[in-house]
């Protein structure tokens, strides 16, 4: 058997083995068989690794590059990302099961947050304000944070890494990447445009591990300022708490159970298309997942039958080959859960009309394949359309009319995204106000951009990814009085 590839630590500029010399292999979802090897990160990895981001930030050469200087880096990163963006691809793919198709366009796109955020980095201005204190000058300036330490998921690393990293460099921050255990094989790949890019040592830095080994005390380092974690929202709400003790920034994007509403106007054709996009595509292994659908009574049975038709031609496969529409579970835990799905859906009642098992194709036996699954008779008040499953899972339920749908898409404790399906401009925009999520679709669905923010209602998280709003997560206010007065009044009143 062919030796394991073997990843390191990127800390300070240098590739190192993690202190306890121990390592985690890494599986993959289509072969079910390891092929690589990442550090098993602890404690002092955590330190070594804030430490060295911590002196870049405060005396490297990091402090004395100018915003203009930045950009002009974070552009040149941009450039080495879609030279090797095809290589990449391929890593993830390999380390999460993704398809190829979607991986390839994906790595493609990640280079416009670096060329968006290195044109904002000299674009941040204060403000001269209109002080009303006679004889004084007051401006305000926005400064980085400090450390920034970035958890990614095992989905999408390199894209969400790019919606943490991008504004968190564009900012003057130095950064500390934490990514999956599942999936970091991509991360340090891709860490090793960093150096080429021009990017001084210890500005960036990649460890991995667990969560309750290295994540915790990246978390609780003391010389961290910042924590931006994506990920379930059970780990969000731990990270949550252990960065409340020393009062650190923090974004969270969590969970979502999100509804996709069709109403009878729609066209049904492109509702039965952004209905697959929502929950198969990806293997429903997305954060936004429209794994709620809801249809309006007057058209469920049609919709239903022509949803099941273009589902059941679904090629489940190698996530490598370009025929292939649905690929592998990332992990065994994920695949395990959503199979205990299927129990728990069949005791609350509902009815599945779809798929309902893992596969049954032999040639996929050694994969960790689901079958695209969908469910009606579903109630919201269902374990299936309450909790998350991250999983090819579709619970179809029906509402009667506008006020109906809405009050079942609200009624659930995740607000990240939703879909409205409808031909009326006014009921667009009069559902869309009235979803209680970050991000409404309408005639569309999973579609992102650099440019929009990203983030979600309730116990979705919190703070914004992408867009303008991301760097402000990422910098500081300071506010500077200089007095003209020739004489200091009475100095013992507050001015």
């Amino acid at each position: 058997m062919a030796a394991l590839k073997r990843y390191q630590h990127y800390i300070n500029g240098e590739w190192v083995d993690p202190s306890n010399d121990e390592w985690i292999e890494s599986y993959n979802p289509y072969s079910g068989k390891p092929w690589a090897e990442v550090p098993r990160g602890d404690a002092a990895d955590a330190d070594r690794a804030v430490s060295a981001a911590f002196k870049a930030y405060t005396s490297g050469d990091w402090p004395n590059v100018g915003a203009t200087e930045r950009g002009a880096l974070m552009r040149k990163l941009g450039d080495l990302i879609a030279a090797n963006s095809q290589k990449l691809a391929a890593i993830e793919v390999q380390d999460n099961g993704k398809l190829m198709a979607e991986m390839g366009a994906q790595l493609g796109y990640i280079p416009q947050w670096y060329y968006y955020f290195g044109g904002l980095a000299d674009k941040i201005e204060g403000s001269v304000l209109p002080i009303d204190k006679p004889d004084t000058f007051n401006f305000t300036v926005h400064e980085p944070l400090g450390v920034c330490v970035a958890i990614t998921p095992w989905n999408s690393p390199l894209l969400i890494t790019a919606w943490k990293l991008a504004p968190a460099l564009a900012a003057g921050n130095t950064v500390v990447i934490k990514p999956s255990e599942y999936t970091s094989a991509s991360t340090f790949e891709f860490v090793k445009l960093v150096e080429e890019a021009g990017i001084p040592p210890g500005v960036i830095n990649v460890v991995s591990g667990y969560g309750n080994e290295i994540g915790e005390a990246l978390v609780a380092h003391e010389k961290v300022a910042k924590v931006s974690f994506t990920g379930g929202t059970v780990s969000g709400t731990r990270v949550y708490e252990n960065a409340a003790s020393g009062l650190k920034k923090v974004s969270l994007e969590l969970g979502g159970k999100s509804p996709n509403i069709v109403f009878d106007d729609c066209e049904i054709d492109n509702a039965v298309k952004g209905a697959i996009s929502g929950i198969f595509a990806a293997t429903g292994q997305t954060c936004i997942a429209g794994s709620r659908l809801l249809v309006q009574e007057s058209i469920h049975d049609e919709f239903v039958d022509r949803l099941i038709t273009l589902a059941k031609t679904a090629k489940m496969g190698d996530p490598m080959s370009i025929e292939t529409q649905v690929g592998p579970v990332t992990t065994p835990p994920q695949y395990k859960k959503i199979l205990s799905y299927f129990d728990i859906a069949k005791e609350d009642g509902a009815e599945c009309v779809l798929g309902g098992s893992k596969s049954d194709d032999p040639s996929l036996e050694h994969g960790w394949f689901v079958q695209p699954t969908i469910y009606t008779g579903v109630r919201n008040s269902m374990r299936i359309a309450q909790e998350e499953i991250f999983g090819p899972v579709l619970s179809v339920i029906p509402f009667k009319d506008d006020d109906h749908a809405v009050e079942i898409a609200n009624d659930v404790v995740y607000g990240l995204a939703s879909g409205v399906w409808t031909q009326s401009i006014r009921r667009a925009l009069e559902i869309s106000k009235r979803i209680q999520a970050g991000t409404v679709w309408v005639n569309t669905y999973r579609a992102v951009s650099f440019v929009s923010p990203f983030g979600g209602f309730k116990r979705s998280g919190l703070g914004k990814e992408s867009g303008q709003h991301a760097i402000r997560e990422y910098m500081q206010t300071k506010s500077i009085w200089i007095s003209t007065a020739e004489e200091v009044p009475n100095p013992f009143i507050i001015r």
